[in-house]
Formats: C-alpha cells, sequence, structure tokens
C-alpha cells in the first residue's frame, strides 16, 4: 500500500527539473517518465543532503534501467534493471531507509574516481572563506554547489583565484557536516519553520509569497510580479539582505504591496501577512502604515539545511 507521507528527499532530472519533498507516487512518476531526449537520469538526494550519498539512475527508451547508490567515498554500487517499477520500488525504499530496499538485486561495485589530494589553503585564506560560508550556512537557503562556488569567488581579485574548485568544495562539505551536526540538536519547529508555514498560506490565498527573493529591495520588487499567479492581490517577499540580518539576529524585514499599487490594498495585503505570521506562532510588528515594512522579531534564526 503506497505511503502518502512525502519523502524527504530532492530529486533532479537532466532537464533541471527540481523536486523537493514529493510524494512517493511523484518520484514513480519521474522513474517512468526518463528515457528521452535530455531527460535520460534521476539523481535523488536526502534531505538534508550528506555529501556522497544519493541514489541515481540513467536510462534510454528501449534499454535497461542502470541503477547506482552510493553511501560515502568509498561505499558506490551499480546493477542494470529491465523494470522500471522494481527500480522505483528501490528508490522509494532507499528514500525511506526500508533495511531491505535493496535487496533482490545484483549489485557490483562502481568504479569512483580515485581520491585526489587537495593542498591545504594558507590559514589566513582558510579562515575568511570560512567565515564566509559559515555566514551563508547559518542564512541556509544555498546548496552545496551553491556554496562551493561562492566559497571558490570569494576571494578572486583579478587573475588571482587563492581558491581553486577543489578545496572549495572540501572547505564547503566539512562546514555542511558541522552545521548539520549542530541542527541535529534542534528540538521541535523552528521560526523559519514557521515562517514557511505563513508564506505557503498566503500564497495559497492570493499573497504571492517568497522566501530570500533576490539580492535586493529593488530586484525584488521589479520581478515579483513576474512570480504571481493569475488573480493574486498582492504580494510579501524579503530578499538576501534581509536574510543576513535575520541570521545576524536582528530580526526579519519583509517587504509587502498590493498588484495594483493603492495603498488601501498594500494595507489590507499587510493585515493579512500580520495575520498569517500570528497564526504561525510568530510575532509581527507593524504600525498598520503601508508605507512601513513588517519586521519579524524576536526570531531565533534557525534554518535547517535541504541541500
Amino acid at each position: 500500500m503506497e505511503n502518502h507521507e512525502p519523502l524527504a528527499v530532492k530529486a533532479e532530472t537532466e532537464n533541471w527539473q527540481k523536486h523537493a519533498r514529493i510524494p512517493e507516487q511523484r518520484l514513480r512518476e519521474l522513474v517512468r517518465r526518463i528515457g528521452g531526449e535530455g531527460d535520460h537520469f534521476l539523481v535523488v538526494q536526502r534531505i538534508p543532503d550528506i555529501p556522497d550519498v544519493f541514489i541515481q539512475v540513467w536510462h534510454e527508451t528501449g534499454g535497461d534501467y542502470r541503477l547506482e547508490h552510493r553511501d560515502g567515498r568509498e561505499q558506490f554500487f551499480g546493477t542494470d534493471v529491465t523494470d522500471p517499477d522494481r527500480v522505483a520500488d528501490a528508490m522509494v525504499g532507499w528514500a525511506r531507509r526500508q533495511d531491505d530496499w535493496h535487496a533482490g538485486l545484483d549489485w557490483e561495485p562502481v568504479a569512483a574516481d580515485p581520491a585526489t589530494d587537495v593542498p591545504e589553503l594558507p590559514e589566513d585564506v582558510r579562515e575568511e572563506v570560512e567565515e564566509h560560508v559559515r555566514e551563508l550556512l547559518r542564512c541556509g537557503y544555498d546548496d552545496r554547489a551553491r556554496l562551493a562556488e561562492d566559497a571558490e569567488e570569494w576571494l578572486v581579485d583579478g587573475d588571482d583565484r587563492p581558491v581553486s574548485a577543489a578545496q572549495a568544495r572540501e572547505l564547503v562539505d566539512r562546514l555542511w557536516l558541522e552545521r548539520l551536526a549542530e541542527q541535529e540538536t534542534w528540538q521541535g519547529r523552528t521560526d523559519p519553520e514557521r515562517l514557511t508555514t505563513a508564506f505557503e498560506s498566503l500564497d495559497a490565498d492570493g499573497i504571492t509569497a517568497r522566501e530570500n527573493f533576490t539580492c535586493c529591495r529593488s530586484c525584488g520588487t521589479a520581478e515579483i510580479g513576474g512570480e504571481s499567479r493569475e488573480g493574486a492581490r498582492g504580494f510579501v517577499y524579503f530578499h538576501s539582505q534581509c536574510t543576513q540580518s535575520a541570521a545576524a539576529g536582528h530580526g526579519l524585514t519583509l517587504l509587502y504591496g498590493g498588484f495594483d499599487g493603492s495603498a488601501d490594498t498594500t494595507r489590507a495585503v499587510g493585515h493579512e501577512v500580520v495575520a498569517a505570521l500570528t497564526a504561525a506562532g510568530l510575532s509581527a510588528q507593524w504600525d498598520g502604515s503601508p508605507d512601513r515594512a513588517i519586521t519579524v522579531t524576536p526570531l531565533s534564526w534557525r534554518k535547517r539545511l535541504v541541500g
């Protein structure tokens, strides 16, 4: 019998589609779908993502399914399967962490690229990049690939690139695991999870709501209209600078408005935002003026990583 509880995984296909916390049925549909041009593979990672832990499948229409899984640098196995339903069963079992998910398949070791020695960074460079990456980890929205790009580019000065791609990946993976260990100590729902609940409610009720949206207010206000569905009355969002401020312990500033540009609609949207935040268990500070931002404070910013 199918379990309707969402899977704690992130799935990505060759055509750049990404799916997080999808139902079992959706994962099965993705397995059956792959095989056509530009849509040959499906990679599934856990939430939160753990380095070198994944399950993936490659298929070309008319051929077998190549199913592989990895559990750490040295544990990499693969098998060929003819039946897409058997592939889907294995991937769903892996996602649900079932003990016998791999049973009944002929697994063989997969040759992995040999580990390479990565030179250590000079201490001053390492400390500066670590500080930057830890700040981004506290914000909590970037995956490991994006963090590695940021780490590699952070100290670039013209042709001087003090951090290589390999050094950036190694540093990010170490700090990522450090943050995962820290968040294991968190109990219950966090304030960012309450915020997501409020935003999902608003979005469903005709207020386009986006977290960590664009780099600044100018870009956010210019682009939020492109995010809205037909019939949306207004919007609310916070940009990455707002996220950084919240992660630093200064509360979160929310920007909002009505798509018709009127003060009355903007004020009405503000009241809906405050009501949704309150219902989610957060404290919102706002004087009712359509010209003033809404501030969520006090706020404990413990954003769990996804990957």
